[in-house]
Formats: structure tokens, sequence, C-alpha cells
């Protein structure tokens, strides 16, 4: 089967030579065309050169079809990758002083903007390819020793603009301007913000190679209003809210964006993107003028208290009692006593680019819990993002391939510190935390004397976690990198170290890359003795993705690599003793912003895994057709072939002449090939509607014989036989269905309803593995842009869990909040958690009342 393997990807790389060779040699002979689609705010892989060649000549004749009259921006986009920008663009654009602050009320009035520097003359960048926009936009730009002020004028008419009293970061449905600022000129990373028609924030911070990270909240004021000729937006960004470079001689990078949804997404940029080049940051204007604006160091204290009531359900027997036929445990719901749990947070600005963050005792609690999802038939861990926000102040330093800092793995710290920044062209991040959660261990667990002998030594100790992170910029738009972690823990140590890169090899190309070691003492599975054994252990990671980009095309060829011994403690790691090699090649159609069809994609996917050993565990092959509609509409269809292979010792024992090994029967190995059908698509036809839905059917899916609790026990053929027989995993049919609604009856009312579909069926036994349906219903009420009410309902036929959670919030600005929340979590028609047996009914689990509340304190020192 590796030969198999093998063979297809020989085939891939061969394409892949063949479509860069055939991109290096037609790229200059193509008209200007599309890149594929960006997400709801990124420009995707497309940009405009940092450093253009000569001008190349264009027929005066070639008019700009908003004026009727010849322009520079006009001859640029008739003229391709090789256009000359004019003058305003061309050169770095001077930001003028304001004498006296604008009112942020969303009204264009104030004399500072009648001497702000103007950003006009914008491009349609999407669907079209550097033509005139649909509708004008203008920004303005001043700053005074505290502020940056940004004035936006968009023209449009009112009865068709689209926008709500949304909440903070929610705009993917919304009319938006945009703008980005490279604050070190670096072409690596920038604050992008957005804001919809009545002044509504979102925020994140834009990372080469990466994307946007919208988990960022930034202290601004802003104000929108609707009027009869479009929208107008005032916004004052305070200086110490970024990390930044300034003064005479230094530069930003800048780019101001602006979409309306009704015109099939249409997006326009103050500055052309050229897509014979890949990259965001590397086609921005340039700007500057930012002087004296740095007031001293600024400390933030964010004092937060939290109040909670919280009930659950115990055992009214011991558990060894409990065990009895004769005795059924119904449990009984105990109230525990208000908890009062105080904690603070501080910010130091120790200079513009340097920061450091305090924690003593933080409430890492999050207002909303993680959504449901099928955990059923799972053999790898799900990775759920950060959302704390002391955690989140230069996470994207920290941030790397193969995923080595996660810090959701710090879980409950009595204390933190956190020092990042940048310094010239060196970038660092420092980071150390004391956690209890791994000596925290439950009532339950204290008071049984079966599990306190067991736990004893462990009980109320803490971990010891430390994160270094250095980074330096090489060249004009590359990096290597350093990261180190290191966990400390009663019979649990690790250590990582690592260098990493991101390298631009020519316009079109960039090369990704890290290795990682670790070595560990701790507890490892050892198959062959089939037990746990307290050893050293030394683990190898490697990763790897070379990319290039042209007008049509898109191929990327990575891998990745981890070995049996290498562990991340401080990160986030899924599987290991694997590698993974795959090629991915797409070629994106010119699109026609007037069609009913405007573009039209095909993908192909191919990947291969195989172990340190050299042993294939699999293959998948994947072809994708999409196509773009008019109305925000795609729809997308794929055919995926693919084989997987199990080895027991992944499950626990390996096998020997005279012992059993993790899996029935005589054959240590299972295999299965598949045959994958997918089917994908989205619309949004109006302001008030939009539904989405993900269809995917798989012939010969595996089983891997877990069972999936009480209501659907193992069902292979040696379980029917034998309840604890060893695993007989097995090849089956999968169904996995996701279908979304949206509906916005008012500019304040916000409701969504997801449902999650997962099933299924062995082909051996004919019986139902597991059956989840996941039905989510979410609404949302706001009463102004700050005051809103929530409520969210989860049901899991498979838990036979229901979950509802209401919350009423007020939040100002990021730091400041006021939470009022309630938190409920029911069973119907379950089984007891003590007994195992069928409950009838509703039982209620746990149920939680809390207030929460923070205050921002800012001063200079």
């Amino acid at each position: 089967m590796f030969h198999s393997g093998s063979i297809f990807i020989m085939r891939n790389i061969i394409l892949l030579l063949a479509v860069i060779t055939f991109g290096a040699v037609t790229v200059n002979a193509q008209s200007p065309t599309e890149q594929p689609s960006p997400s709801p705010y990124t420009p995707s892989q497309v940009t405009a050169p940092a450093q253009l060649p000569d001008p190349v000549q264009v027929p005066p004749a070639v008019q700009n079809p908003a004026t009727g009259r010849d322009s520079a921006e006009t001859r640029a986009a008739a003229a391709g990758a090789g256009f000359t920008l004019p003058p305003e663009k061309a050169k770095p654009l001077q930001i003028p002083r304001t004498a006296k602050a604008p009112v942020i009320d969303g009204k264009l009035d104030d004399e500072t903007w009648k001497s702000a520097a103007v950003l006009k003359d914008f491009y349609q960048i999407q669907p079209g390819d550097n033509i005139a926009p649909s509708k004008p936009t203008e920004v303005f730009l001043s700053y005074d020793s505290k502020y940056l002020y940004i004035g936006f004028r968009a023209l449009d008419d009112p009865n068709k603009i689209r926008a709500t009293v949304a909440r903070r970061d929610a705009l993917a449905d919304e009319d938006t301007v945009g703008i980005y600022f490279d604050t070190y000129d670096d072409k690596r990373k920038a604050y992008t913000f957005y804001f919809n028609p009545y002044g509504i924030q979102s925020d994140a911070i834009l990372t080469e190679g990466r994307g946007e990270d919208f988990s960022i909240d930034i202290v601004m004021q802003s104000q929108g209003r609707i009027d009869k000729t479009g929208y107008t937006v005032e916004v004052a960004i305070p200086f110490k809210s970024l990390r930044y470079e300034s003064g005479k001689g230094k530069f930003w990078g800048v780019h101001a964006f602006r979409t309306i949804k009704r015109f099939d997404n249409e997006r326009s940029s103050w500055m052309p993107f050229s897509r014979d080049r890949s990259g965001t940051l590397n086609q921005a204007g340039r700007i500057t003028g930012f002087e004296n604006v740095w007031g001293g160091r600024t400390i933030e204290l964010i004092p937060t208290l939290t109040l909670s009531e919280t009930g659950r359900r115990v055992r009214t027997l011991p558990a060894a009692v409990a065990g009895s036929p004769a005795l059924t445990d119904s449990g009984r719901f105990v109230n525990n006593p208000l908890e009062l749990d105080p904690g603070l947070t501080a910010k130091l600005g120790i200079t513009p680019t340097v920061t450091l963050d305090l924690t003593l005792n933080p409430d890492f609690a999050q207002v909303e819990a993680d959504q449901l999802v099928v955990t059923a038939n799972q053999r790898f861990p799900i990775f759920f993002p950060e959302r704390r926000p002391f955690f989140l102040e230069g996470i994207d330093i920290f941030q790397t391939p193969l995923t080595p800092v996660h810090t959701r793995a710090v879980i409950d710290p009595d204390y933190a510190a956190k020092l990042t920044g940048k310094l010239g062209r060196n970038t660092f991040g420092l980071l150390l935390a004391s956690d209890n959660a791994p000596g925290n261990f439950s009532q339950d667990e204290r008071n049984d004397p079966a599990v306190r002998r067991g736990i004893e030594r462990f009980l109320d100790k803490n971990a010891y976690i430390g994160i270094l992170r250095l980074k330096r910029d090489i060249g004009k738009e590359s990096n290597i990198g350093l990261v180190a972690t290191t966990y400390n823990f009663i019979e649990r140590h690790n250590h990582l170290g690592g260098f990493d890169g991101r390298l631009r090899l020519s316009p079109q190309t960039v090369f990704t890359f890290q290795a990682l070691g670790t070595t560990s003492r701790r507890f490892f599975r050892d198959a062959d003795l089939g037990r746990n054994i307290y050893r050293t252990g030394n683990g190898f990671s490697y990763y790897f993705n070379m990319e290039k980009t042209t007008r049509n095309f898109f191929v990327e060829l990575f891998g990745s690599g981890r070995t049996r011994d290498y562990r991340a403690e401080v990160g986030f790691t899924q599987r290991i003793n694997t590698n993974n090699e795959a090629l991915y090649v797409r070629y994106r159609s010119t699109p026609k912003p007037k069609a009913r069809l405007i573009s039209w994609s095909v993908e192909n996917y191919a990947y291969t895994d195989f172990d340190w050993q050299g042993r294939s565990q699999g293959w998948t092959e994947d072809f994708n057709v999409g196509f773009n509609f008019r109305n925000q509409t795609s729809l997308n269809v794929a055919l995926v072939g693919g084989y997987e292979r199990l080895f027991e010792e992944e499950f626990g024992r390996k096998r020997t002449p005279t012992r059993t090994g993790a899996f029935h029967g005589d054959d240590s190995e299972r295999t299965t090939y598949k045959k994958t059908f997918i089917a994908y698509g989205r619309t949004t036809p109006s302001k008030k509607y939009s539904a989405s839905f993900d269809f995917t059917y798989t012939d010969g899916e595996f089983d891997f014989d877990f069972g999936a609790g009480s209501k659907f026990p193992r069902v292979s053929p040696a379980a029917l036989i034998n309840p604890a027989a060893l695993l007989d995993p097995g090849p089956g049919d999968f169904l996995l269905l996701r279908l979304g609604l949206r509906y916005q009856p008012t500019n304040e009312l916000n409701a969504t309803f997801n449902y999650t579909k997962s099933r299924l069926v062995r082909d051996d036994t004919r019986l139902v593995a597991f059956d989840d349906n996941i039905y989510a219903l979410r609404a949302t009420y706001q009463f102004s842009r700050f005051t809103f009410a929530r409520a969210r309902l989860d049901y899991s036929t498979l838990a036979t869990t229901m979950r509802g959670q209401f919350l009423l919030g007020w939040t100002p600005n990021p730091g400041t909040s006021l939470y009022l929340g309630y938190n409920d979590d029911l069973r119907r028609d379950g089984f007891s958690p003590f007994t195992g047996q069928l409950e009838p009914g509703f039982r209620r689990n746990g149920r939680t009342f809390f207030i929460k509340m923070s205050y921002l304190i800012r001063r200079n020192m």
C-alpha cells in the first residue's frame, strides 16, 4: 500500500514542477485577473509590488468609468502588474498634526478633517481586478500627541446599506470600511480595523502567512452615521493602545478598504493589488509624520471580581456501595456556597514597542462555554482556540506552524507574567506561569479513599511553565526564529526547543519551515510491555511549506512529522509517530463581476501518511470543483479517494507469540479503502437571511470500536459476543451533515440555528456505531452598541445533554465589562453517571449563576 501512495505523490510532484514552470513562463503574458476569493476581511494572497518596475505605456484612450476622464489610476489598472502609481500613492504620505481634537460623533464636520491627509481614488479588487469601484470612498488621517484620528466617507444609497447593531468582531455580513497599519513598516504584521456604518468595531492582528487573528480587542473610540449620501465613520485610536515606532524618518505601511456586500461582496482598496505577487503588507502604501506622540510609560490595571453560585449532582452513596447490583444511586443535587473570586491583571507599556503583563489570581473563566462538537469515534484531541484576555496580548509572537505553544495548556494559573515586544529587527516574548490545575482534584476524588491514595502526592501541587520566543527579521520580508518551552510537574517534565523561518524567495514564492526537539521525563506508553514506563524520551518534529502564487494558479507543497517520543506539554499535538506529505494545486478562473457565474475553481489535494518505521498509514486524493455566483452564493463539490491503515500498538499493547495484542483476532492491522462525496455551499441573498450546508458521505470510514457511551455500546462482531473483548476496528458508512441558518429581522435582533448530524454504520454487522444530532440555537439582542442580551441552547442526542446559557452584558470597552449569567446543564432520557442505568425524563447535572465585572484603569507614569 505504501507503494501506491508513493506513485500518486510522485505523480503530483511532477505536476507541481510542471505548474511552477508553466507559471514562470506565462506569468508576464497574462492579463490582470482575480485571485481566489478572500476571507470577509483579508485580500487573500494577492497584493501590489512594493517596488514597481518601469512604467508601461497605456493608450490615452483609457478612461476612468467613474469620471470619464483619463487618470493615472485607470492607466495603472489597465497596465496590470507593470503600472505606475500616482504620486500620492507612490511616495510616503505625510500625516498632518491637528491642534484641536475632533469630536467622535460620526460627523466629519470638525476642522481636523479639513486639513487631514486624504486617501481616495480606490480600486475595485474583488470581484474586479483594479477597476473603478461601484461607489466612491475617502479616508482621512490626522493625529495629535495622544490619538490617531481616522475618518471615513462612503457614498451609497442609504436605503441599500447593510448594517445592524452588531456585536464587536461580528461584521462578516455587514458593509464595512477598514484600515491596516503596519506600525513597524516591516511587511510582516499589522493592526487591522473594520467599522460598519454605525461605527461598530472589529479588530485583529494580521500576520503574513497566517492570516488575521480576531481574538484581540483594542481600546478605541468610534461612531458612525448613515445620511442621505451614504455613511460616515469617525475613529480615535489612542497611541497607547498600539505597539509602534514613531519619530522623524519613521514610516508605517497602510492599506484602506471598503466592502459592499450587496455587490457580490465587492471589495475596494486605496492601493491596487497585483495578482502576480503573493502577500498583503508588501503591497501597502506608506505614511509618515508621527512625531512627539510618546507620552511616557502607560500602566493599565484591570481588577476583576466574580461572584458565582453553583450546584451539581453528586453521589448519594459511596462508589463501592453504589456499585452493588442491589442498590441504585440516583444521586442528589447539592448547592455550593457563594464564591467570591477577585483577581488583578496589570499591563505596563515600558516603551511604545515593549509591554509587560502581570496577573494575580486571574479570573480565566470564559463567559461563554465552548460549543458542543461531535466527540464519538475520535482518536485524536480536538483543538479549541484561546479566548482568555491575558494570553491574547502578543499571542501572534508565539504562534508557529507546529503549535509548540498553545496557551490553553496553562489551565488555571495562580500567577503569570509576560514580556513581549520588538526592538529594531528583533521580536521577543517571554511567559512564566504557575498552574495549579494539575494538582487540583475534585472533592469527590479527595473524599474517595481508593482514589485519594493514588493522588495524594499530587494534591494541591503546581506545574511551572516557561516559554521563550525570539524572532529576527532578515531581508525585506523574511524572518527566522527560535522557540523554547519548559513544563515541570511531579513525574511530568518536558523541555522543547527549535528554530523556524519564513523566507520570501521571489514575489510569488514563499518557503516556511520549522524543526523542534524535545526531551521528556515522564510516563510513556510501552506497546511492547503493554504498560506505562517512567523514563526519559527524546523526540523530533519538523514542518515545511513551499507555496507559489500566480494570477490563476496557486501551488503548495508541504509536510510535517513527529516522532514517537515527541511531546509538547505547553503546545498542541494531534498525533505522534507520523509523517504527512502533501501537494495542493488550485486553478481559479478570471472573475466576471457582472456575470451570473462570477468565477469557478478546480482544486486537487493529495497527501500520504507514514510512520517513522516507513509503514504507510494512509493516503488521500481530493478533487474539488467550486462555483461563485451572484448574491454571495457559492457551491463546492468534491470526490475523495483514500486508504487508511491501523496498527494495534497505536491503540494499546503489541502482540507477541505468547501474548495477545490490542486488536481482536489474528491480524495486528486493519485496512480500509475510502470513497467520499462532499458538497458544501453558502448564500446570503439579503441582509436578513443567510444559509449554509455541508454534506459528507464516506464508504469505508473506520469505526475504531470505542463505543459511544451507554446509548451506543460497541457493535463489532467481537464485542457483540463479549462486550469486554479486545478492540475490533472495521469500516462502515459514515454520514456528516451540517446546516446553518441566520435570520436578522431587525437591526438589533440576530438569531442563528445550526444542526449537525454524524452517523456511522458498520459494514460487517450493519449496526449503528454512533448517531449524534447536535442542535444549537443562539439569539442576541443588542439594546445598544455596548449592552446586549444573549441566549444559547445546545442539545446533543448522543450525550442526551441540553445546555442553556443566558447572558446579559455591558462592554463599553475592552477591559471594562459587567456580565450577569446563568448556565444550566440538563440530561433528558439519559444514563446515570453513577450506575449507568437509564433515567427517564429530565435530570439536572449542574447549574451556575454568576456575576462577573472588570474595570480598566489607564494612567501615564
